[in-house]
């Protein structure tokens, strides 16, 4: 979707008594949830890419038996939903929502990725205690990058 045309539609739900706009197009749904809260009325938006056919692999040479392929982390692999800035707290120089040691429960806020002036939070799919951070505080993210490791 255009951003042009993203940007409209947040204004409009935000400048609406509008509570929730769903559009689905050929390239994917976009989602825009206006929240309740007293303090603002940002929306929320989330994405879901529609399915890309995978391009026709390319012939590879065979590789030396010693150079080993990296090793996958143990784990469940907490990925980012989408493109944007990952902070690790709420607010600016606050306790992480999710750090090393951190026990977890399912539908736990771990992160917050700002995507288009949007504060996203991100929330743990499975029950566990954090092993790893993969991403720095203020790094940019990419859609499909792994940012925490769960165990």
């Amino acid at each position: 979707m255009d951003l042009r045309k993203l940007k409209t539609l947040i204004d409009l739900v935000s400048e609406s008594n509008i509570a929730e706009l769903e559009i689905t197009e050929n390239e994917g749904k976009v989602r825009i949830v206006k929240s309740g809260g007293a303090m603002s009325a940002a929306p929320v938006m989330t994405y879901q890419a529609a399915p890309v056919a995978a391009a026709p692999a390319a012939p590879v040479a065979a590789a030396p038996v010693e150079a080993a392929a990296p090793e996958a982390p143990a784990g469940y692999v907490v990925k980012s939903p989408m493109v944007g800035t990952f902070y690790s707290s709420s607010t600016p120089g606050g306790k992480p929502l999710a750090e090393v040691g951190s026990t977890i429960k399912e539908g736990d806020a771990v992160c917050i990725i700002e995507a288009m002036k949007i504060m996203n939070e991100i929330e743990a799919d499975v029950a566990g205690t954090v092993s790893r951070v993969l991403v720095e505080n203020g790094q940019a993210v990419e859609f499909g990058q792994p940012l925490f490791i769960i165990e």
